[in-house]
Order: structure tokens, then C-alpha cells, then sequence
């Protein structure tokens, strides 16, 4: 590679057409892989050891990564050249970043997740929107969580639009996947965890949990529309509200989570557990 010339390899037909099938859950499945797409998420992914297994970059914008290009060479991943409309079939945004990854599946075992003394774990019970998906483990990521565990009927997490929403932190924390929420928060108990519950009616809110918000915990969180039906609050220790002053009726999903594990890691954080 030199600043004259850039070599690329080619991909074959066979390799163009298993990447592009990545854009649908089945053949994500079939394969245990899928795709990231962005310079901040294919990054992350390569400091993953063992997790790209293919990077692609538009010709046009070659030069721009040659970081991702010597990161992924430096590990052995194959990198391919490809031009702008064979790009575009592995996408499913209008206008492509310019470079793809396929990378393995993410997704661990409950007993992995939650094997090493968790402090700090977040629940999705039916999360359906990718990019609300994509957004608490972000946030996860962000204060410090041990683990994301999501729910059966939820979003697959390795849509790429949840791929893009998490911006990488989808590669920096364990997250299990089709965990059946009883026998999750069941999982959560024996690691030692407090389940607590979001729930906009309910008469505690973050504001009367004291020293209670320092102690390890597991947040359930509950769908966009509809929340968390009765008999699943019902599974949790508590349900808590968020305090809300002005006038909106309530808060995004994505929001609530941030500010719930952001409270408990600050908690956690200044009383030194």
C-alpha cells in the first residue's frame, strides 16, 4: 500500500452475494454473522480480536480509511475493493459510508453474561425499534453496564439499523439475546442483582431510592408503545418512575434507560461499590 498506488483485492461473486444476504435476519442466522457499516462501528469491530471476518471499502473513498484498511491487514482480514453500486447492495441506507464489515455474531450465553459479579445490568422486555435498541446499548456502554439482555420479541440486535444506533458499543459489552424474562430476572436474583422496573405510574421514583440505588442492579425496561405489561412489572422488585417537572407526559425509551443506569452507576460509583 503507498501513496500511489492502492491495492485491493476483488471479491468473488460467492463472497458479494453471502454479504449482501447479511441485509436479511434469516440468512443472518444461517450464518452467525453480520454486517457494520460506518468508520466508528467497523473500528470497533476490528479492535475486537477475531470478530471481522471481511471489510469492504468503496474505491472512492479508499484513502480515507487506510487506518481501518491497515487495522484489518495487520489481523489477517481479507479487504476488498468494491465500487459504489456493489456497496449500495450491502446497505440499507441511502447514502453508504463507504466502508462495510461482516463480523461474527454477538451475541453470549445468560450464564456468560452474567458470570462475573455484574453491577450494573439492563433488561429490554420487547424493544421492537432498532434504533431504541441500538440507543440503550449505547447508553449501557456508556455508564458501565455489565451486560444487555434482550427479551424474546425483541428486535434482532444485529439489524444494521441497531448496529448503527449502538455506534460500536455493540462490540465493547456482553448482550444475550431471546432471554425468556422470567427466567432472566430469575438469572439477574442469583447473580446477586435487585430488579427494578421503569414504570411512569409508579409511586417511587428514582428521587426516594437512596442507598438502595447503590446496590447491584438489573433495570427492566419496557417496550416503545405499550411499556411493560402488568404481570411482567409484576416479576421485578420494584417498579420505579423517573421524576419528570415540565409538561411532556413521559420520555423515550432510550432516554429513561440512559437516565436510570446513568443514576445507578453514579450512585454505585461514589459510595465506592
Amino acid at each position: 500500500m503507498t501513496q500511489d498506488r492502492l491495492e485491493l483485492d476483488e471479491p468473488s461473486k460467492v463472497v458479494l452475494r453471502e454479504s449482501r444476504g447479511l441485509l436479511r435476519s434469516k440468512e443472518r442466522r444461517a450464518q452467525g454473522r453480520f454486517l457494520v457499516e460506518g468508520r466508528q462501528a467497523v473500528r470497533e469491530a476490528l479492535r475486537r480480536a477475531g470478530s471481522v471476518r471481511r471489510l469492504f471499502v468503496r474505491w472512492d473513498s479508499a484513502r480515507e480509511n487506510l487506518d481501518l484498511i491497515g487495522a484489518a491487514r495487520e489481523t489477517n482480514v481479507p479487504v476488498f475493493g468494491v465500487s459504489e453500486q456493489n456497496l449500495a447492495t450491502m446497505s440499507d441506507t441511502v447514502s453508504p459510508q463507504g466502508v462495510i464489515a461482516v463480523a461474527d455474531a454477538v451475541d453470549v450465553t445468560l450464564a456468560q453474561a452474567l458470570g462475573a459479579a455484574p453491577r450494573l445490568v439492563v433488561v429490554c422486555d420487547q424493544i421492537r425499534d432498532p434504533g431504541n435498541a441500538g440507543t440503550v446499548i449505547r447508553c449501557a456502554d456508556a455508564f458501565g453496564a455489565d451486560a444487555v439482555l434482550m427479551s424474546t420479541d425483541s428486535v434482532d440486535i444485529h439489524n444494521p439499523k441497531v448496529v448503527r444506533a449502538s455506534v460500536g458499543s455493540i462490540f465493547h459489552l456482553p448482550i444475550v439475546v431471546g432471554v425468556d424474562l422470567a427466567a432472566g430476572l430469575d438469572a439477574c436474583r442469583g447473580a446477586g442483582l435487585q430488579v427494578w422496573a421503569t414504570d411512569g405510574e409508579a409511586e417511587a421514583t428514582l428521587l426516594d431510592l437512596g442507598e438502595a440505588l447503590a446496590r447491584p442492579t438489573a433495570w427492566v425496561m419496557g417496550n416503545e408503545a405499550w411499556g411493560l405489561p402488568l404481570e411482567h412489572r409484576q416479576l421485578a422488585d420494584r417498579a420505579v418512575a423517573v421524576p419528570l417537572y415540565g409538561h411532556a407526559e413521559s420520555l423515550n425509551l432510550a432516554t429513561a434507560a440512559a437516565i436510570c443506569l446513568y443514576t445507578s452507576a453514579s450512585s454505585q460509583r461514589a459510595t465506592g461499590h
